[in-house]
């Protein structure tokens, strides 16, 4: 929560007026008994004299855990990062307020009761919306002042150093001709056929590299599983459904299902009475029955001048276009059905339905099928997954639960907290299995459901901590790196004689790929390739400058033919300009943090 309101909170300043909403913030007051400084602890580190508690240690990564930052089981590893940070803020906040930089209570008001994070949907601050999300980030009223009052005046300072930088003129001219320049090079990459003799590894080899790399072959703490699943599909597909049932549910589908209409109307416009307009449908009613077309009648008869010519069809039509009334008529139809007289304020129409928007009982039968048979089945499902909780709250093992439910035990290979495959790749599974209560405790897992057909329950079978694998079960993965590392190293002490051969003017046979005019953003090119073809000296008049560059992929030669002024992309200059002058900040930001971790007095308990 704390970042967001950073992230919200940059232009708190003297614009902001907020009037009677603050009333000097009196909801604070008692809330210090329970304060992130309130009570003892023993200390964990002392900056400057000044203590960092245990308590206060505690809160904050409490606080990360609870926001999701940070998964529970890394909650010793994240200790000393926490410490580290909150270090690094006492020494910059020490260091602000010795500079004689200054929040005063009030603005420390306005800018909370400004915050979204605490408005209700009118905009304005709401103190029961800011006592829960408080609570639900683990801080008290009194706690979060001095937590954003910390904050603050960090980010004051940090903003004052970031002001205070500035890129001189030629210095931004200098890094826009920079940025523009294009280059023309060749390069050849060198491969295993390019060594006069292919590399050996040795044992030595391998277990010096081994032993230089062993976290690279750990085995992660892994467990594996037996777990049951309790899953609606299969019940239902044990189900027969009724053919006759099949077509009522089309059926039904097909009441409330778009339809294309037609109609014939007469207009209730004084020149006829209601019952004459009667009596003329009932004679196209008669008409109809005796074989004669809605289209014709329609032309003949309708009032209606923007469907008459069109047989009176009225094109697609949802519930809730023309009526009541007309819906009722409409929606009651099967496809070439006329209606009864229907009256509606335009008029008396006949409806005649030419056309459903629904797919054929053929093509939807299955589904059809399947959403009965699961109707059918929901009952017991839920009687079932009730059992199951139960039951394997209560059990001692997996194997009887599975067995009175006639439910299938399944057994997982080791996996990981990164989780395995399938249904163990499924949300909320792999913390359930690595949860305390499974895994240390041995009781069987709280039913996961995994979405609204599948219910599961799993237990821990065999457990095994993290581990270095020995040499000879990774021995093939070592051998692959020894070899590529030793390869790697020959080809560069080719290249470099390579390089010298070509500086000193020889021709070699090598298979060049050419790139004219080569920007800084080319992607056709290896980065490091290009990356080093924009560092090498420039060209003197015809002559290249030959260089080589190696990574974990290539070793490749390179020769620099010449290097031009591109064209000027002030878009592109601009977002330069801007990240060279935001790097630059961070950089006088980081200097301050050494300087100060340098000069600063720490002690760690």
């Amino acid at each position: 929560m704390l970042q967001s309101i950073r992230d919200r909170s940059r232009s708190w300043g003297a614009k902001i007026i907020v009037g009677a909403v603050v009333v000097t913030m009196a909801l604070f007051g008692v809330e210090s008994l329970v304060g992130l400084f309130g009570g003892g602890g023993d200390e964990v580190a002392e900056v400057n004299g000044q203590p960092i508690t245990r308590q206060e240690l505690e809160m904050e990564v409490q606080r990360a855990i609870r926001s999701g930052q940070v998964p529970p089981e890394q909650e010793r590893a994240l200790r000393g990062q926490v410490l580290d940070e909150m270090i690094g803020e006492r020494l910059l906040v020490s260091f602000a307020e010795d500079g004689g930089l200054y929040l005063s209570d009030e603005q420390l008001d306005q800018v909370i009761v400004t915050l979204p994070e605490f408005q209700d949907q009118s905009g304005r601050f709401d103190t029961d919306l800011f006592r829960n999300r408080l609570a639900s980030a683990g801080f008290t009223p009194t706690s979060f002042r001095s937590a954003l009052r910390v904050d603050l005046k960090r980010q004051q300072l940090q903003e004052g150093l970031t002001v205070s930088d500035f890129v001189l003129e030629n210095e931004r001219e200098a890094l826009a001709s920079l940025q523009r320049q294009v280059r023309s090079f060749r390069y050849h990459t060198l491969g295993a056929e390019d060594l006069d003799e292919s590399v050996e590894v040795s044992d030595a080899d391998l277990e010096a590299y081994y032993q230089e790399n062993r976290e690279r072959y750990q085995r992660p703490e892994q467990v594996r599983l037996e777990y049951v699943i309790a899953d609606r599909e299969e019940m239902a597909e044990q189900v027969e459904v009724d053919e006759e049932a099949i077509r009522q549910a089309w059926e039904e589908r097909g009441r409330d299902a778009d339809r294309r209409v037609s109609h014939i109307m007469l207009s209730l416009d004084g020149e006829r009475s209601r019952e004459e307009a009667v009596t003329r449908l009932e004679e196209v009613r008669e008409r109809l029955a005796e074989g004669e077309s809605f289209d014709e009648l329609a032309l003949e008869f309708s009032e209606d001048p923007s469907t008459a010519e069109q047989g009176g069809d009225l094109g697609v039509i949802s519930r809730g276009f023309f009526g009541d009334e007309f819906d009722e008529a409409a929606f009651s139809l099967s496809p070439g059905q006329v209606s009864d007289i229907v009256e509606t304020d335009n008029g008396l129409h006949l409806i005649q339905v030419t056309e459903l928007d629904q797919p054929p009982l053929e093509e939807v039968r299955d589904e059809i099928a399947r959403e009965l048979a699961l109707e059918q089945v929901n009952d017991e499902y839920n009687r079932r997954v009730q059992a199951l909780i139960d039951d394997s709250f209560a059990a001692d093992d997996l194997a009887s639960v599975a067995e009175s439910h006639e439910l299938e035990l399944h057994e997982s290979d080791w996996v990981s907290r990164d989780g395995g495959g399938g249904v163990l790749s499924e949300p909320g599974v792999m913390s359930a299995a690595f949860s305390e209560d499974v895994l240390v405790e041995g009781f069987n897992s709280e039913v996961i459901e995994l979405d609204e057909d599948r219910r599961m329950v799993l237990r821990v079978a065999e457990h095994r901590e993290a581990t270095v694998l020995p040499l000879e079960e990774v021995r093939d993965r070592v051998a692959a790196a020894v070899e590529q590392r030793k390869q790697r190293e020959a080809l560069l002490d080719v290249a470099r004689d390579q390089v010298e051969q070509l500086r000193a003017g020889e021709e070699l046979d090598l298979d060049w790929q050419r790139v004219e005019r080569a920007t800084r953003q080319q992607d056709d090119v290896p980065r490091s390739v290009l990356r080093a073809a924009f560092q090498l000296p420039h060209p003197e008049g015809d002559e290249s400058v030959f260089g080589h560059v190696g990574d974990d992929e290539r070793v490749t030669l390179i020769a620099l033919d010449s290097v031009e002024a591109g064209e000027a992309d002030e878009e592109t200059e601009a977002f330069v300009a801007r990240m060279a002058q935001q790097l630059r900040a961070q950089a006088a930001i980081q200097g301050l943090r050494n300087h100060l971790r340098e000069t600063a007095e720490i002690e760690r308990y």
